[in-house]
């Protein structure tokens, strides 16, 4: 696993709007210390402005989200967009309309699976981020797993979050070990509970076991670590600085 850990720009979305603020991010970013990131949240930006402020920075963009219908209606966009910013993992969020009803999963399998195709013919993978709500069950299997069988490519991989993995009742460190070569990234993410709730957190103030996760995740061959954290209670800088330092004395730099 690439040890330089990467932040996930959802968590200063709110800081991305125009390129002006999304070239200060980038900044501030640099300056905390990391050196990866996940492009996601951020504004309707030109690849190439992207790209310049990226390189001006010294940052390395290794992941994406993008609306799933940019994949089906505009697909070769998708691809120059990726390959001028020089990132090979095209993410989704979640299932499009976070429906996992059976219809809609199949309809996810049926549509993709040719988008997928191309992807692979131009060097890039499609990679999907998990929420909770592919955790229900259809005859007995996660729909999480049916998507998994319905689309049999190599370059189909996951963005597991270990947050989401962990609200639903899933042991994170022994879902990444099962799931060996299929994992394209990780999101880092803690959960605390706060009045008897589940809380997101910086990473270390939660109670996910971060040695187990980690080691997990240099098991099964994940390529990158991201910090991700959807709410901050403080300024979201802030936030990622405490997880970036927590996993510094834990060997990532």
């Amino acid at each position: 696993m690439d040890k330089r850990i990467g932040a996930q720009f959802y968590t200063i979305r709110d800081y991305c709007k125009n390129l002006s603020d999304f070239d200060e991010s980038c900044k501030k970013i640099k300056e905390i210390g990391y050196k990866t990131v996940q492009l996601s949240g951020i504004g309707d930006f030109k690849a190439e402005d992207i790209k310049s402020v990226l390189l001006k920075y010294g940052l390395e963009a290794v992941c994406t989200h993008c609306p799933p219908d940019n994949y089906l209606n505009s697909l070769d966009g998708e691809i120059a967009f990726h390959k001028t910013i020089g990132c090979k993992i095209c993410g989704i969020g979640s299932m499009p309309g976070f429906n996992v009803e059976k219809d809609n999963i199949e309809s996810f399998i049926k549509n993709f699976s040719p988008v997928i195709k191309k992807l692979e013919k131009e060097n890039l993978v499609f990679a999907y981020h998990n929420h909770a709500i592919e955790f229900e069950k259809f005859g007995g299997k996660y729909v999480f797993d049916i998507i998994t069988e319905g689309i049999a490519a190599d370059n189909f991989k996951y963005i597991l979050d270990v947050y989401w993995l962990s609200y639903a009742g899933i042991n994170p460190a022994k879902f990444i070990r099962e799931r060996k070569g299929k994992i394209a990234c990780v999101h880092f993410k803690d959960l605390a509970v706060t009045k008897g709730q589940p809380q997101f957190a910086e990473i270390g103030r939660g109670n996910i076991d971060w040695d187990d996760v980690t080691k997990a995740c240099e098991e099964a061959e994940v390529e990158y670590a991201l910090v991700e954290q959807d709410r901050c209670d403080g300024n979201p800088f802030d936030s990622l600085k405490i997880s970036y330092d927590f996993l510094k004395e834990k060997g990532f730099y």
